[in-house]
């Protein structure tokens, strides 16, 4: 291990779970054409960019023809409630199930979420189903965004690295905030670009497991909180997605990662990166000094899950531990802020 980073906590499983309803990207093309059909010719002039958003399936919360209706915010949270419910459950018994762990060994709970208002929060409501003990610790995060990947599981590493067996669990499903009333660029984008799906993770201190996560980091930008974020409105979440994005990473992410490479360490074998979309991956491949297509596995991702915002980061990671995790790792991820979210892994030998 080179400069000052320090081992913090061991990774002992990661474990991914999508939703049922799979949804084929010329359907969604489809639908969308459908409900932006008043948008004053926007949709005719914006509808190639399903054709090249890198993306050929997603899965979804709600069957395709529920997006077709009109839902205000008590529909909309109904259904975030009842398909993140599912999706945490799914998930956390995955990753426990890999690490060889009963909930009860749980120690503390995070969980990271910005689709929906969940109050009790997600992992209080799954705990009688999973067998939490009564006294473990919970720490819901909201806000975080496409970020919530990396700082929730940096955070889960220091709170792990003290002690604690932690587990980590991050449930988006940003397609219930697919707006056919609101005719703006933003939001006929985010419907060609954004999924649902879960992640979770199981960490303890001490060695061992799939890899040794070391510190994380985050950087914020000033002046940049009109970027991506919602707003949040009648009937649901508008989303807040920036034109200036792809090329804000190309100008800005290198003096963003050098802070963050002084907090986390030295060099890395392989950037792991959320795929927020095709042109924000081949921003990340140019701003990084990266051969174009170097970025495979998020590209994979993207292609078979879209961008499903914070959890999606962790299914490149998913597929980069099946094929063989390099022996220095960082996960990047770009969120509200406008934020760079920085998490340094190190393979077990």
């Amino acid at each position: 291990m080179d400069g000052t980073a320090t081992l913090q906590a061991a990774l002992l499983s990661l474990a991914t779970a999508l939703p049922p309803h799979r949804l084929r990207q010329e359907e969604a093309k489809a639908i969308a054409r459908r409900r932006f059909s008043g948008a004053n010719g926007l949709f005719a002039r914006l509808e190639t960019v399903f054709d090249h958003a890198g993306i050929a399936t997603r899965q979804l919360a709600r069957p395709a023809e529920w997006y077709l209706e009109e839902a205000g915010w008590q529909a909309r949270n109904a259904a975030y409630l009842e398909s993140a419910d599912a999706l945490y459950t799914q998930a956390a018994s995955r990753a426990l199930a890999a690490a060889k762990l009963e909930a009860a060994e749980v120690d503390t709970l995070v969980t990271v979420s910005t689709t929906g208002i969940a109050t009790p929060s997600l992992e209080a409501r799954a705990a009688s189903a999973l067998g939490f003990r009564p006294d473990a610790e919970r720490v819901p995060l909201f806000g975080l965004g496409c970020a919530g990947g990396v700082s929730g599981l940096a955070l889960a590493a220091r709170l792990a690295a003290s002690g604690r067996v932690v587990l980590f669990v991050t449930v988006e499903l940003c397609s219930l905030a697919f707006r056919g009333d609101k005719s703006s660029k933003a939001n006929i984008v985010a419907t060609a670009l954004f999924g649902d799906g879960a992640a979770a993770c199981l960490l303890a201190p001490g060695d061992g497991g799939i890899a040794q996560v070391g510190p994380g980091a985050e950087h914020l930008w000033p002046d940049t909180l009109g970027i991506m974020g919602w707003n949040v409105e009648d009937p649901g979440l508008d989303v807040v997605f920036d034109r200036s994005i792809p090329p804000f990473i190309e100008t800005e992410l290198a003096g963003g990662l050098r802070m963050l490479e002084a907090r986390c360490g030295g060099t890395v074998d392989r950037f792991v990166c959320h795929p927020g979309g095709a042109k924000v991956i081949a921003a990340l491949e140019s701003s990084l000094g990266l051969q174009t297509g170097s970025l495979d596995h998020e590209r994979a991702v993207l292609r078979e899950c879209g961008n499903m915002s914070a959890p999606t980061v962790l299914f490149v990671l998913q597929r980069l531990i099946e094929s063989g995790l390099p022996e220095r790792a960082m996960l990047l991820a770009l969120g509200p802020g406008f934020t760079l979210s920085g998490l340094r892994l190190e393979r077990r030998p």
